[in-house]
């Protein structure tokens, strides 16, 4: 039997609670998503906070039951207790037992997962070097000694224990400063260069645009946008261009916004690249730079909510 093309497939997957005295009050907190993510692909889903992106993770991993629609998961359908031991999940705050260290916290979640002792001899001090807590000292440590990135990369480690096909992350970057973030954004990039299919949920835009091949846009359980970044944001028709020498004279015609001082110039090209470039080296010119220009991930994003009426949950 061939393995699926697709590590995770939703049709019109939607979840509705009840709530009030008598549970006579529907609140909708997903509504008719579809989107597919492939094997071996970075995907991530970006919202403001109630977007509805823990709802749609919890679906994806059976921990709830969608009210409509369905989907599958590494060729199973949703829920598929078979299909969680191939399965990795961090959840945004991740309940870790604080009486045990390092390698104890990840020895338990082996043997939850069945992996045999000999493999477990060879794992877990891999992935304690993955996520930088090999040293003795941290390994040794108490959980409860753990600072909030330490806890995050030793919740990191304990979603692959299993080495699992597909691993989830519902906002890995959530509430560490910028030397967690660093860290935790490292350790995915390795896991991707390992082939791993990584689907993680954040409303941390820089993150997302440094890791992801694919990403959706959800606010208030509403799907707006699916798609790669060229095909978001557009490949850009504008040239950021730094050089020095030659005069400003000649370069002058050429450049939007032209700035020429000490010898050093910069502006933006919307002339021809080719043509641009040959009349930099008659003029004895030289580019030190030259960056294509298009709309951020930001401000897509923003664009997106404003659009639809969602500017209040930004």
């Amino acid at each position: 039997m061939a393995p699926p093309a697709l590590a995770l497939q939703t049709q019109e997957l939607t979840k509705t609670y009840r709530t009030g005295f008598w549970l006579r009050q529907k609140i909708t907190s997903l509504k008719q998503v579809s989107l597919t993510v492939h094997i071996g692909e970075t995907f991530g889903l970006l919202g403001p906070n109630g977007a509805g992106k823990t709802t749609f993770m919890k679906l994806i991993l059976g921990i709830i039951r969608p009210t409509a629609g369905g989907g599958t998961v590494l060729g199973r359908p949703l829920g598929d207790r078979f299909i969680k031991a191939r399965i990795g999940y961090l959840p945004e705050n991740p309940y870790l037992y604080e009486s045990l260290t390092g390698w104890e916290c990840l020895e338990l979640m082996a043997t939850l997962h069945q992996v045999p002792r000999s493999v477990q001899k060879q794992r877990l001090p891999a992935l304690l070097e993955l996520v930088g807590l090999a040293q003795s000292a941290a390994r040794k440590k108490t959980l409860r000694r753990y600072s909030k990135g330490m806890l995050q990369r030793i919740g990191l480690a304990q979603s692959l224990v299993n080495d699992p096909d597909l691993v989830l992350l519902d906002e890995p970057m959530s509430g560490l400063d910028p030397l967690g973030r660093y860290q935790v954004r490292e350790i995915i990039l390795q896991l991707k260069s390992q082939g791993k299919t990584i689907f993680f949920n954040s409303h941390i835009l820089s993150d997302v645009e440094h890791l992801c091949d694919r990403v959706a846009v959800l606010a208030r359980g509403e799907l707006l946008a699916v798609g790669t970044f060229a095909e978001l944001l557009g490949t850009g028709q504008t040239y950021h261009v730094r050089g020095r020498g030659g005069s400003a004279a000649d370069l002058a015609p050429w450049l939007e916004h032209f700035e020429f001082q000490g010898g050093l110039w910069q502006g933006q090209l919307r002339l021809s690249l080719p043509e641009f470039v040959q009349k930099v080296q008659e003029s004895g010119a030289e580019i030190l730079s030259l960056n294509l220009e298009r709309q951020s991930l930001e401000e897509f994003f923003v664009q997106q909510l404003r659009q639809r009426g969602y500017t209040q949950s930004v």
